[in-house]
Protein backbone atom coordinates (compact mmCIF):
# COMPACT_ATOMS: atom_id res chain seq x y z
CA UNK A 1 0.00 0.00 0.00
CA UNK A 2 1.41 3.77 -1.06
CA UNK A 3 2.13 5.82 1.82
CA UNK A 4 -0.81 7.91 2.75
CA UNK A 5 -0.52 11.75 3.12
CA UNK A 6 -1.17 11.62 6.98
CA UNK A 7 3.03 10.39 7.21
CA UNK A 8 3.67 13.23 5.41
CA UNK A 9 2.58 16.31 7.58
CA UNK A 10 4.57 18.71 6.27
CA UNK A 11 3.21 18.45 2.95
CA UNK A 12 -0.34 19.22 3.90
CA UNK A 13 0.95 21.93 6.71
CA UNK A 14 2.38 23.94 3.42
CA UNK A 15 -0.66 23.41 1.70
CA UNK A 16 -2.40 25.00 4.72
CA UNK A 17 -0.23 27.92 4.84
CA UNK A 18 -0.67 28.60 1.15
CA UNK A 19 -4.36 28.26 1.39
CA UNK A 20 -4.42 30.65 4.51
CA UNK A 21 -2.17 33.07 2.22
CA UNK A 22 -5.08 32.76 -0.52
CA UNK A 23 -7.82 33.29 1.50
CA UNK A 24 -6.00 36.66 3.30
CA UNK A 25 -4.70 37.90 -0.47
CA UNK A 26 -8.60 37.49 -1.68
CA UNK A 27 -9.95 39.54 0.67
CA UNK A 28 -7.61 42.20 0.77
CA UNK A 29 -8.30 43.34 -3.30
CA UNK A 30 -9.57 46.70 -3.91
CA UNK A 31 -8.71 47.11 -0.30
CA UNK A 32 -9.49 50.70 -0.35
CA UNK A 33 -12.93 50.80 -2.78
CA UNK A 34 -15.85 52.06 -0.94
CA UNK A 35 -18.22 49.57 1.05
CA UNK A 36 -20.72 49.86 -1.75
CA UNK A 37 -19.85 46.09 -3.28
CA UNK A 38 -21.55 44.02 -0.83
CA UNK A 39 -25.19 45.36 1.11
CA UNK A 40 -24.42 48.42 1.40
CA UNK A 41 -26.72 49.57 3.91
CA UNK A 42 -25.61 47.58 6.54
CA UNK A 43 -21.58 48.95 5.70
CA UNK A 44 -22.67 52.11 5.44
CA UNK A 45 -24.48 51.62 9.01
CA UNK A 46 -20.95 50.23 10.59
CA UNK A 47 -19.07 53.07 8.95
CA UNK A 48 -21.41 55.68 10.53
CA UNK A 49 -21.11 53.98 14.10
CA UNK A 50 -17.30 53.81 13.64
CA UNK A 51 -17.47 57.71 12.53
CA UNK A 52 -19.09 58.67 15.42
CA UNK A 53 -16.43 56.36 17.92
CA UNK A 54 -13.43 57.39 16.15
CA UNK A 55 -14.51 61.38 16.25
CA UNK A 56 -15.20 61.63 20.04
CA UNK A 57 -12.01 60.31 20.19
CA UNK A 58 -10.27 62.29 18.02
CA UNK A 59 -8.75 65.76 20.13
CA UNK A 60 -8.56 67.92 17.16
CA UNK A 61 -12.09 67.51 16.10
CA UNK A 62 -14.79 70.33 16.28
CA UNK A 63 -17.75 70.12 18.23
CA UNK A 64 -19.82 70.55 15.10
CA UNK A 65 -18.29 67.26 13.71
CA UNK A 66 -18.77 65.84 17.09
CA UNK A 67 -22.54 66.61 17.15
CA UNK A 68 -22.85 65.48 13.19
CA UNK A 69 -20.91 62.18 13.81
CA UNK A 70 -23.53 61.68 16.75
CA UNK A 71 -26.49 62.43 15.17
CA UNK A 72 -25.73 60.80 12.11
CA UNK A 73 -25.28 57.61 14.01
CA UNK A 74 -28.16 57.71 16.41
CA UNK A 75 -30.67 57.64 13.35
CA UNK A 76 -29.28 54.10 12.60
CA UNK A 77 -30.80 50.81 13.92
CA UNK A 78 -28.47 50.45 17.32
CA UNK A 79 -29.53 46.61 18.03
CA UNK A 80 -25.95 45.02 18.98
CA UNK A 81 -23.65 46.31 20.54
CA UNK A 82 -20.68 48.13 18.57
CA UNK A 83 -17.86 45.67 18.86
CA UNK A 84 -16.50 45.90 15.63
CA UNK A 85 -16.96 49.35 15.54
CA UNK A 86 -15.25 50.00 18.34
CA UNK A 87 -12.90 48.13 16.82
CA UNK A 88 -12.15 49.99 13.73
CA UNK A 89 -13.16 53.27 14.89
CA UNK A 90 -9.85 53.13 17.20
CA UNK A 91 -7.60 51.94 13.84
CA UNK A 92 -8.68 54.79 12.46
CA UNK A 93 -5.81 56.87 14.83
CA UNK A 94 -3.01 54.40 12.69
CA UNK A 95 -4.66 55.56 9.18
CA UNK A 96 -5.16 59.35 9.97
CA UNK A 97 -8.36 59.35 9.60
CA UNK A 98 -11.24 57.11 8.14
CA UNK A 99 -10.47 54.42 5.56
CA UNK A 100 -12.29 51.14 4.94
CA UNK A 101 -9.26 48.99 4.65
CA UNK A 102 -8.79 49.18 8.05
CA UNK A 103 -12.48 47.46 8.26
CA UNK A 104 -11.56 44.21 5.86
CA UNK A 105 -7.95 43.97 7.04
CA UNK A 106 -9.54 43.25 10.66
CA UNK A 107 -12.21 40.70 9.52
CA UNK A 108 -10.13 38.85 7.11
CA UNK A 109 -7.82 38.51 10.20
CA UNK A 110 -11.07 37.29 12.34
CA UNK A 111 -11.78 34.72 9.42
CA UNK A 112 -8.49 33.69 9.22
CA UNK A 113 -7.94 32.76 12.40
CA UNK A 114 -11.57 30.88 12.50
CA UNK A 115 -10.05 29.17 9.40
CA UNK A 116 -6.98 27.72 11.81
CA UNK A 117 -9.37 26.63 14.29
CA UNK A 118 -11.85 25.31 11.44
CA UNK A 119 -8.98 22.93 10.19
CA UNK A 120 -7.85 21.39 13.32
CA UNK A 121 -11.34 20.47 14.23
CA UNK A 122 -11.89 18.64 10.66
CA UNK A 123 -8.38 16.97 10.59
CA UNK A 124 -9.67 15.10 14.15
CA UNK A 125 -12.20 13.29 12.41
CA UNK A 126 -11.15 13.22 8.49
CA UNK A 127 -8.25 12.86 6.63
CA UNK A 128 -6.19 16.11 6.61
CA UNK A 129 -6.85 15.79 2.42
CA UNK A 130 -9.95 15.75 3.01
CA UNK A 131 -10.01 18.93 5.43
CA UNK A 132 -7.64 20.93 3.24
CA UNK A 133 -10.12 20.85 0.31
CA UNK A 134 -12.95 21.54 2.53
CA UNK A 135 -10.61 24.13 4.09
CA UNK A 136 -10.62 25.47 0.15
CA UNK A 137 -14.22 26.29 -0.16
CA UNK A 138 -14.41 28.20 3.12
CA UNK A 139 -11.83 30.55 1.79
CA UNK A 140 -12.36 30.76 -1.63
CA UNK A 141 -16.53 30.18 -2.47
CA UNK A 142 -17.30 34.05 -3.76
CA UNK A 143 -20.00 34.62 -1.27
CA UNK A 144 -17.37 33.74 1.58
CA UNK A 145 -14.82 36.19 0.19
CA UNK A 146 -17.57 38.94 -0.41
CA UNK A 147 -19.86 38.52 3.30
CA UNK A 148 -16.31 37.64 5.30
CA UNK A 149 -14.91 40.97 4.53
CA UNK A 150 -17.98 43.07 4.63
CA UNK A 151 -17.83 45.71 7.20
CA UNK A 152 -20.84 44.42 9.70
CA UNK A 153 -21.29 42.52 13.02
CA UNK A 154 -21.76 38.67 10.86
CA UNK A 155 -17.65 37.73 10.13
CA UNK A 156 -16.57 38.64 13.56
CA UNK A 157 -19.60 36.49 15.01
CA UNK A 158 -19.42 33.66 12.80
CA UNK A 159 -15.22 33.63 13.41
CA UNK A 160 -15.52 33.73 17.24
CA UNK A 161 -18.51 31.06 17.48
CA UNK A 162 -16.20 28.90 15.17
CA UNK A 163 -13.21 29.08 17.49
CA UNK A 164 -16.03 28.38 20.52
CA UNK A 165 -17.05 24.95 18.90
CA UNK A 166 -13.55 23.70 18.42
CA UNK A 167 -13.03 24.44 22.17
CA UNK A 168 -16.04 22.73 22.85
CA UNK A 169 -15.55 19.82 20.43
CA UNK A 170 -11.71 19.40 22.27
CA UNK A 171 -13.99 19.90 25.79
CA UNK A 172 -15.84 16.77 24.59
CA UNK A 173 -13.10 14.81 23.45
CA UNK A 174 -10.72 15.16 26.78
CA UNK A 175 -13.61 15.25 29.68
CA UNK A 176 -12.81 12.97 32.37
CA UNK A 177 -15.41 10.55 33.57
CA UNK A 178 -15.62 12.40 36.84
CA UNK A 179 -18.49 15.18 37.16
CA UNK A 180 -16.91 16.32 40.73
CA UNK A 181 -14.33 18.02 39.25
CA UNK A 182 -11.24 16.39 40.82
CA UNK A 183 -8.31 14.56 39.19
CA UNK A 184 -6.06 15.85 36.22
CA UNK A 185 -8.17 15.09 33.07
CA UNK A 186 -10.90 17.13 34.89
CA UNK A 187 -8.12 19.66 35.53
CA UNK A 188 -7.35 20.00 31.64
CA UNK A 189 -10.90 19.79 30.82
CA UNK A 190 -11.82 23.04 32.60
CA UNK A 191 -9.56 25.29 30.00
CA UNK A 192 -11.40 23.99 26.87
CA UNK A 193 -14.85 24.61 28.49
CA UNK A 194 -13.61 28.51 29.73
CA UNK A 195 -12.38 28.77 26.29
CA UNK A 196 -15.57 27.37 24.63
CA UNK A 197 -17.53 29.35 26.83
CA UNK A 198 -16.21 32.59 26.38
CA UNK A 199 -15.81 32.62 22.41
CA UNK A 200 -19.22 31.51 22.30
CA UNK A 201 -20.86 34.04 24.92
CA UNK A 202 -18.91 36.29 23.23
CA UNK A 203 -20.33 35.65 19.64
CA UNK A 204 -24.09 35.86 20.62
CA UNK A 205 -23.03 39.42 22.34
CA UNK A 206 -21.66 40.55 18.96
CA UNK A 207 -24.77 39.21 17.31
CA UNK A 208 -27.82 37.57 19.21
CA UNK A 209 -29.17 35.54 16.10
CA UNK A 210 -26.15 33.22 16.52
CA UNK A 211 -27.66 32.02 19.77
CA UNK A 212 -29.70 29.58 17.76
CA UNK A 213 -26.28 27.71 16.93
CA UNK A 214 -24.69 28.65 20.47
CA UNK A 215 -27.26 26.69 22.04
CA UNK A 216 -27.55 23.50 19.75
CA UNK A 217 -23.91 22.97 19.44
CA UNK A 218 -23.69 23.32 23.66
CA UNK A 219 -27.18 21.38 24.47
CA UNK A 220 -25.62 17.89 22.03
CA UNK A 221 -22.06 18.06 22.79
CA UNK A 222 -22.88 17.93 26.67
CA UNK A 223 -25.31 15.25 26.28
CA UNK A 224 -22.90 13.30 24.01
CA UNK A 225 -20.67 13.71 26.65
CA UNK A 226 -22.14 13.43 29.98
CA UNK A 227 -25.56 11.86 29.18
CA UNK A 228 -28.17 12.39 31.72
CA UNK A 229 -26.07 13.49 34.25
CA UNK A 230 -25.13 16.66 33.20
CA UNK A 231 -26.79 18.31 35.99
CA UNK A 232 -23.89 17.22 37.97
CA UNK A 233 -20.91 19.27 36.52
CA UNK A 234 -19.61 21.93 37.45
CA UNK A 235 -18.01 22.75 34.66
CA UNK A 236 -21.55 22.73 32.13
CA UNK A 237 -23.16 25.33 34.56
CA UNK A 238 -19.72 27.43 34.26
CA UNK A 239 -20.07 27.59 30.45
CA UNK A 240 -23.95 28.14 30.89
CA UNK A 241 -23.41 31.11 32.50
CA UNK A 242 -20.79 32.39 30.72
CA UNK A 243 -22.44 31.77 27.54
CA UNK A 244 -25.56 33.23 28.34
CA UNK A 245 -25.36 36.29 30.62
CA UNK A 246 -23.16 38.83 28.29
CA UNK A 247 -25.74 38.53 25.58
CA UNK A 248 -28.45 38.57 28.41
CA UNK A 249 -27.66 41.40 29.95
CA UNK A 250 -27.22 43.41 26.61
CA UNK A 251 -30.54 42.42 24.72
CA UNK A 252 -32.48 41.51 27.67
CA UNK A 253 -31.85 44.07 30.49
CA UNK A 254 -30.16 47.12 29.11
CA UNK A 255 -31.58 47.33 25.42
CA UNK A 256 -35.04 45.48 25.86
CA UNK A 257 -36.51 47.92 23.73
CA UNK A 258 -34.86 47.72 21.05
CA UNK A 259 -34.37 43.84 21.11
CA UNK A 260 -38.44 44.10 21.56
CA UNK A 261 -38.83 46.47 18.66
CA UNK A 262 -36.44 44.00 16.35
CA UNK A 263 -38.49 40.85 17.57
CA UNK A 264 -41.79 42.48 16.65
CA UNK A 265 -40.96 44.32 13.31
CA UNK A 266 -39.01 41.66 11.78
CA UNK A 267 -39.94 37.92 13.31
CA UNK A 268 -43.90 38.63 14.66
CA UNK A 269 -44.80 40.69 11.63
CA UNK A 270 -43.41 38.38 9.13
CA UNK A 271 -44.48 35.68 10.39
CA UNK A 272 -47.13 34.69 8.07
CA UNK A 273 -44.82 34.00 5.39
CA UNK A 274 -43.48 30.27 6.92
CA UNK A 275 -47.05 29.20 6.32
CA UNK A 276 -46.39 29.66 2.49
CA UNK A 277 -44.57 26.88 0.34
CA UNK A 278 -43.35 29.91 -1.85
CA UNK A 279 -41.52 30.46 0.96
CA UNK A 280 -39.43 27.33 1.47
CA UNK A 281 -38.98 27.08 -2.44
CA UNK A 282 -37.20 30.84 -2.57
CA UNK A 283 -35.50 30.02 0.35
CA UNK A 284 -33.56 26.69 -0.87
CA UNK A 285 -33.14 28.66 -4.19
CA UNK A 286 -31.84 31.54 -2.37
CA UNK A 287 -29.06 29.05 -0.70
CA UNK A 288 -28.83 27.33 -3.77
CA UNK A 289 -27.18 30.66 -5.62
CA UNK A 290 -25.06 31.13 -2.45
CA UNK A 291 -23.33 27.81 -2.24
CA UNK A 292 -24.81 25.44 -4.88
CA UNK A 293 -27.52 22.52 -3.98
CA UNK A 294 -25.42 19.96 -4.96
CA UNK A 295 -22.72 21.19 -2.04
CA UNK A 296 -25.46 22.09 0.33
CA UNK A 297 -27.10 17.98 -0.18
CA UNK A 298 -23.70 16.57 0.03
CA UNK A 299 -22.51 18.43 3.66
CA UNK A 300 -25.72 17.31 4.41
CA UNK A 301 -24.96 13.55 3.51
CA UNK A 302 -21.73 14.08 5.25
CA UNK A 303 -23.19 15.29 8.76
CA UNK A 304 -25.38 12.07 8.78
CA UNK A 305 -22.69 9.95 7.77
CA UNK A 306 -19.90 11.44 10.24
CA UNK A 307 -18.40 10.12 13.53
CA UNK A 308 -21.06 9.90 16.57
CA UNK A 309 -19.75 13.43 18.44
CA UNK A 310 -19.47 15.45 15.08
CA UNK A 311 -22.78 14.10 13.69
CA UNK A 312 -24.45 15.10 17.30
CA UNK A 313 -22.80 18.22 16.81
CA UNK A 314 -23.50 18.87 13.18
CA UNK A 315 -27.12 17.33 12.66
CA UNK A 316 -27.77 20.01 16.53
CA UNK A 317 -26.03 22.82 14.32
CA UNK A 318 -28.27 22.01 11.13
CA UNK A 319 -31.60 21.90 13.36
CA UNK A 320 -30.48 24.95 14.90
CA UNK A 321 -30.44 26.91 11.31
CA UNK A 322 -33.82 25.37 10.67
CA UNK A 323 -34.88 26.86 13.94
CA UNK A 324 -33.35 30.24 13.00
CA UNK A 325 -34.20 30.90 9.65
CA UNK A 326 -38.37 30.36 10.47
CA UNK A 327 -37.34 32.89 13.24
CA UNK A 328 -36.23 35.33 10.62
CA UNK A 329 -38.06 34.24 7.75
CA UNK A 330 -37.55 37.23 5.44
CA UNK A 331 -34.12 37.55 5.43
CA UNK A 332 -34.00 33.88 4.51
CA UNK A 333 -34.51 34.84 0.93
CA UNK A 334 -33.51 37.98 0.80
CA UNK A 335 -30.42 38.56 3.05
CA UNK A 336 -27.51 36.39 2.23
CA UNK A 337 -25.19 37.70 4.82
CA UNK A 338 -27.74 36.06 7.56
CA UNK A 339 -26.37 32.92 5.86
CA UNK A 340 -22.96 33.46 6.75
CA UNK A 341 -23.07 30.90 9.82
CA UNK A 342 -24.10 27.81 7.32
CA UNK A 343 -20.08 28.30 5.69
CA UNK A 344 -18.43 26.46 8.71
CA UNK A 345 -21.28 24.10 8.94
CA UNK A 346 -21.15 23.07 4.98
CA UNK A 347 -17.25 22.86 5.13
CA UNK A 348 -17.34 20.42 8.31
CA UNK A 349 -19.98 18.18 6.16
CA UNK A 350 -17.65 18.46 3.06
CA UNK A 351 -14.94 17.39 5.10
CA UNK A 352 -16.46 14.38 6.07
CA UNK A 353 -18.46 13.45 2.89
CA UNK A 354 -14.92 13.95 1.20
CA UNK A 355 -13.40 11.77 3.55
CA UNK A 356 -13.49 8.02 2.04
CA UNK A 357 -13.03 9.58 -1.57
CA UNK A 358 -9.55 10.73 0.05
CA UNK A 359 -8.92 7.68 1.71
CA UNK A 360 -9.12 5.87 -1.74
CA UNK A 361 -7.49 8.17 -3.97
CA UNK A 362 -4.13 7.85 -1.22
CA UNK A 363 -4.28 4.28 -2.43
CA UNK A 364 -3.44 4.48 -5.49
CA UNK A 365 -1.31 5.89 -7.40
CA UNK A 366 -0.39 7.13 -11.02
CA UNK A 367 -2.74 8.87 -13.04
CA UNK A 368 -5.67 8.33 -10.97
CA UNK A 369 -4.49 10.39 -8.18
CA UNK A 370 -2.86 12.80 -10.54
CA UNK A 371 -5.97 13.38 -12.14
CA UNK A 372 -7.81 13.82 -8.73
CA UNK A 373 -5.34 16.68 -7.79
CA UNK A 374 -5.33 18.25 -10.78
CA UNK A 375 -9.19 18.41 -10.58
CA UNK A 376 -8.64 19.77 -7.20
CA UNK A 377 -6.17 22.55 -8.53
CA UNK A 378 -8.75 23.58 -10.96
CA UNK A 379 -11.24 24.02 -8.62
CA UNK A 380 -9.83 25.93 -6.41
CA UNK A 381 -8.39 27.97 -8.88
CA UNK A 382 -11.55 28.92 -10.83
CA UNK A 383 -13.05 29.84 -7.71
CA UNK A 384 -10.79 32.03 -6.83
CA UNK A 385 -10.64 33.36 -9.54
CA UNK A 386 -14.48 33.71 -9.63
CA UNK A 387 -14.13 35.31 -6.37
CA UNK A 388 -11.61 37.83 -7.38
CA UNK A 389 -13.63 38.91 -10.63
CA UNK A 390 -16.65 39.56 -8.41
CA UNK A 391 -14.77 41.84 -6.29
CA UNK A 392 -12.97 44.14 -9.21
CA UNK A 393 -16.14 44.18 -11.61
CA UNK A 394 -17.33 47.05 -10.07
CA UNK A 395 -15.41 50.00 -9.05
CA UNK A 396 -17.25 52.61 -6.71
CA UNK A 397 -14.59 55.05 -6.15
CA UNK A 398 -16.26 57.78 -7.62
CA UNK A 399 -19.18 57.70 -4.88
CA UNK A 400 -17.82 59.80 -2.02
CA UNK A 401 -17.30 63.30 -4.99
CA UNK A 402 -21.03 62.54 -5.89
CA UNK A 403 -22.57 62.26 -2.39
CA UNK A 404 -20.00 65.22 -1.31
CA UNK A 405 -21.29 67.14 -4.34
CA UNK A 406 -25.15 66.10 -3.60
CA UNK A 407 -24.92 67.24 0.16
CA UNK A 408 -23.48 70.63 -1.10
CA UNK A 409 -26.76 71.18 -3.13
CA UNK A 410 -28.47 72.31 -0.10
CA UNK A 411 -27.91 74.50 2.97
CA UNK A 412 -26.91 72.63 5.83
CA UNK A 413 -29.67 73.52 7.83
CA UNK A 414 -32.17 73.12 5.36
CA UNK A 415 -35.39 70.49 6.22
CA UNK A 416 -34.71 67.98 3.24
CA UNK A 417 -37.22 64.77 2.68
CA UNK A 418 -35.46 62.25 0.14
CA UNK A 419 -36.16 59.29 -1.86
CA UNK A 420 -32.66 58.17 -1.96
CA UNK A 421 -30.58 54.83 -1.39
CA UNK A 422 -29.49 52.87 1.49
CA UNK A 423 -31.55 55.22 4.33
CA UNK A 424 -29.74 58.16 3.31
CA UNK A 425 -26.45 56.58 4.65
CA UNK A 426 -24.20 57.47 1.54
CA UNK A 427 -25.60 61.28 2.27
CA UNK A 428 -24.81 60.91 5.97
CA UNK A 429 -21.16 59.22 5.15
CA UNK A 430 -19.73 61.22 2.02
CA UNK A 431 -22.00 64.16 1.87
CA UNK A 432 -22.41 65.11 5.34
CA UNK A 433 -26.23 65.63 5.00
CA UNK A 434 -29.16 64.25 7.17
CA UNK A 435 -32.53 64.28 5.42
CA UNK A 436 -35.71 62.59 6.18
CA UNK A 437 -37.25 59.43 4.12
CA UNK A 438 -40.00 58.92 1.70
CA UNK A 439 -40.84 55.15 1.94
CA UNK A 440 -39.31 53.04 -0.39
CA UNK A 441 -42.03 50.48 -2.59
CA UNK A 442 -39.53 47.40 -2.13
CA UNK A 443 -40.56 44.25 -1.24
CA UNK A 444 -40.82 44.37 2.33
CA UNK A 445 -42.96 47.65 2.54
CA UNK A 446 -45.47 45.60 -0.01
CA UNK A 447 -45.33 42.12 2.60
CA UNK A 448 -46.10 44.38 5.18
CA UNK A 449 -48.22 46.79 3.71
CA UNK A 450 -49.73 45.96 0.39
CA UNK A 451 -52.62 48.34 -0.01
CA UNK A 452 -50.38 51.50 1.34
CA UNK A 453 -50.35 54.80 -1.13
CA UNK A 454 -47.58 56.39 -0.35
CA UNK A 455 -48.35 59.92 -2.48
CA UNK A 456 -51.69 59.62 -0.96
CA UNK A 457 -49.84 60.51 2.07
CA UNK A 458 -47.72 63.56 0.46
CA UNK A 459 -48.92 66.59 2.08
CA UNK A 460 -48.94 64.77 5.77
CA UNK A 461 -45.03 63.40 5.06
CA UNK A 462 -43.71 66.83 3.45
CA UNK A 463 -45.41 69.11 6.14
CA UNK A 464 -42.51 71.49 6.94
CA UNK A 465 -40.34 70.65 4.33
CA UNK A 466 -38.04 72.91 2.17
CA UNK A 467 -36.60 70.45 -0.28
CA UNK A 468 -37.43 67.04 -2.10
CA UNK A 469 -34.49 65.34 -3.34
CA UNK A 470 -34.27 62.61 -5.23
CA UNK A 471 -31.55 60.13 -6.14
CA UNK A 472 -32.94 56.72 -6.42
CA UNK A 473 -35.20 57.32 -9.79
CA UNK A 474 -35.52 53.52 -10.07
CA UNK A 475 -37.33 54.00 -7.20
CA UNK A 476 -39.58 57.16 -8.68
CA UNK A 477 -40.75 55.28 -11.82
CA UNK A 478 -41.98 52.41 -9.24
CA UNK A 479 -43.91 55.43 -7.73
CA UNK A 480 -45.60 57.13 -10.84
CA UNK A 481 -48.43 58.93 -8.23
CA UNK A 482 -44.98 60.84 -6.22
CA UNK A 483 -43.68 61.29 -9.65
CA UNK A 484 -46.73 63.44 -10.96
CA UNK A 485 -47.11 65.44 -7.73
CA UNK A 486 -43.37 66.43 -8.24
CA UNK A 487 -43.96 67.14 -11.72
CA UNK A 488 -45.74 70.29 -10.35
CA UNK A 489 -43.06 71.75 -8.24
CA UNK A 490 -40.45 73.85 -9.43
CA UNK A 491 -36.93 72.03 -9.75
CA UNK A 492 -34.14 73.87 -7.38
CA UNK A 493 -30.81 71.85 -8.51
CA UNK A 494 -30.24 69.24 -11.13
CA UNK A 495 -26.79 67.56 -11.39
CA UNK A 496 -26.11 64.22 -12.67
CA UNK A 497 -27.90 61.68 -10.73
CA UNK A 498 -30.19 63.59 -8.30
CA UNK A 499 -32.98 66.41 -8.38
CA UNK A 500 -33.47 69.20 -5.93
CA UNK A 501 -37.35 69.93 -5.86
CA UNK A 502 -38.33 73.42 -4.04
CA UNK A 503 -41.45 72.79 -2.09
CA UNK A 504 -41.70 76.10 -0.80
CA UNK A 505 -45.05 78.11 -2.09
Amino acid sequence: MNTTPRTRPQTWSVLFILLLALGGLLRLIDLTDPPLDFHTSRQLRNSLVAREIYYNALPSATEEQRQLATSFANSVGKYEPPVIETIVGYSYFLTGGENIAVARIWETFFWLAAGVALFDLMRRVTNPWAALIALAYYFVLPFSVEVSRSFQPDPLMTSAFVIGIYFLYRWSEDHSPLLNGEGLGARSTWKWAILAAVFLGFAAFVKVVIAFFVGAAAISLVLFTLGRDFWKSKQVWTMAVIMVAPALLFYVVFNHGRSTEYFFSWTVALMKLVTSTDFYTKWLAFLGTLFGLTILFFSIAGALIAPSRMRWLLVSLWIGYVLYGLTLPFQMYTHSYYHIQLIPIIVLGLAVALNPLVEYISGIGGVGRAGFVALVVVVISYQAYAARSVLVAESFRHEPAFWNQVGEAFPADAKVIALTQDYGYRLMLYGWRKVDLWPLATELSATRNPDKDNAAQFDELTAGKDYFLVTAFGQLEKQPGLKKILDTYPIAIEGDGYILYDLNP
